[in-house]
């Protein structure tokens, strides 16, 4: 059980009701001081929504019910953000969800303030595709910081409402290690067979996701399931013998036309092992995984660290933010998740503010995408600094001014950086393994 923060048992419901989402602003907007790349680009955001249904699709929460295959039709919303013709008179949207409340409290519900306007004109056509895969019994709009800035730098954003087991249900757990990349794989064909018409281009995609969305994109890049793993032993025989090994379906749970990997808090390391010694050795992408080095959900190391070092056949980064947890992947809190810790916990980290972690994502997330997407050369410079550890950085420069970017080469600060604001984070590299 989830004690209440002193905090919130200071106020009451009605004080913290009281305060509007709409004071908020989106979370796509980075806070004063963000290293250079997370700003906001220079179109403005759309956003639709669509919905997909997988006919006559394996259905693993009812063959882990049965023990023997079952079928269904799969029903998946999608948000999906892109590069729009947006005025000052047009009105932004705001987005409502809900998430799971301590039992046996309802569900709580919540609004967050949105940069995109709904069904803007988009800006423009053949725009790589980033497919954004949210956190285990989440719902995409707490990503809206990420897939809203990569709108207005020329990205196409489709986010996949996955309509997971209450997190509350653990037996019904291991049956998402096969429906996660499963609803990814069937969006990839969706949008490979013209959902999204001339907007994007299919030929540019890569995959990003948080927690259990790091563990499909990571999946469905490349990484096979072991028959061995505690997490995959949970499954009936039906499902184990078809997506493992040399099962029969093991290759619909991959794409090998992927370009590109974020996988940020991904889950499936340790003590999950669900990829085995070798099974990440599969992704061919390149990969960069956000980590915190405090993650009390999927560990640090083993977990996300050994993902990185495990992960041989890619051209890999590991971003680590020193003493942070597992709510690294989501937007800031929304007024209505504040009255209790565990709605709190859902968003906000322990030690780091949320907004300097979002900030700080987006910049490498940026560079990583524009590398990889767009053939962008000039980005690599972001992701080659100086030192694996950015503490103790001296700023040498002629630049005085208090909020001076550094510009990489013989400064030692990193690149994009605003001076004394890059403490408490790692970065390494790995190339691939010949």
């Amino acid at each position: 059980m989830r004690p209440l923060s002193v905090f919130a048992a200071m106020l009451s419901a009605s004080s913290v009701a009281a305060a509007p989402a709409e004071a908020a602003p989106p979370p796509s907007i980075p806070e004063v001081g963000a290293p250079a790349l997370a700003a906001l680009g220079p179109n403005g955001v759309g956003v639709i929504e669509k919905t997909v249904v997988d006919k006559g699709a394996v259905d693993p929460l009812g063959t882990l019910a049965k023990g023997e295959l079952v079928r269904a039709d799969r029903t998946m919303p999608l948000v999906i953000w892109y590069p729009a013709q947006v005025g000052p008179k047009d009105r932004r949207a705001t987005y409502r969800a809900s998430l799971v409340s301590e039992p046996p409290k309802p569900p709580a519900y919540f609004t967050v303030p949105a940069l995109a306007v709904t069904d803007a004109k988009p800006a423009g056509q053949g725009y790589p595709i980033v497919l954004l895969s949210h956190g285990y019994n989440n719902d995409p709009v707490m990503l809206s910081w990420l897939g809203e800035n990569l709108a207005t730098k020329g990205y196409v954003v489709v986010a996949i409402r996955h309509r997971d087991p209450a997190i509350t249900d653990t037996a019904q757990t291991p049956a998402t290690l096969i429906r996660r990349p499963l609803d990814i794989t069937y969006v990839l064909r969706r949008i490979r067979d013209g959902l999204l018409g001339p907007l994007g281009d299919t030929t540019r995609i890569a995959l990003a996701g948080y927690s259990f969305g790091g563990y499909g994109a990571l999946t469905v890049a490349g990484a096979e399931l072991d028959a061995a793993s505690p997490a995959v032993k949970r499954l009936p025989p039906a499902l184990v013998d078809r997506y493992t090994g040399n099962g029969s379906e093991a290759a619909a749970l991959h794409d090998p036309a992927i370009k590109a990997v974020v996988a940020i808090a991904p889950a499936g390391g340790a003590p999950w092992a669900a990829w085995g010694g070798n099974g990440l050795s599969a992704i061919k992408a390149p990969l960069l995984v956000v980590a915190g080095t405090a993650d009390r959900t999927v560990g640090y190391d083993p977990g996300p660290a050994a993902i990185f070092r495990d992960a041989k056949g890619s051209d890999r980064w590991l971003l680590a933010l020193k003493g942070a947890g597992h709510a690294i992947g989501t937007n800031p809190a929304p007024a209505e998740m504040r009255g209790t810790l565990w709605d709190f916990d859902w968003f906000e980290d322990r030690m780091w503010r949320k907004p300097r972690v979002n900030s700080i994502a987006l910049h490498f997330i940026t560079a990583f995408l524009d590398l990889q997407l767009k053939g962008e050369a000039a980005k690599a410079e972001y992701l080659a600094v100086p030192s694996e550890e950015s503490d103790g950085a001296k700023w040498e420069s002629d630049d005085k001014r208090y909020d001076a970017v550094s510009e990489g080469g013989a400064n030692p600060t990193w690149k994009g950086f605003v001076k004394d604001h890059q403490d408490g984070l790692l970065l390494k590299h790995l190339p691939p393994a010949r």
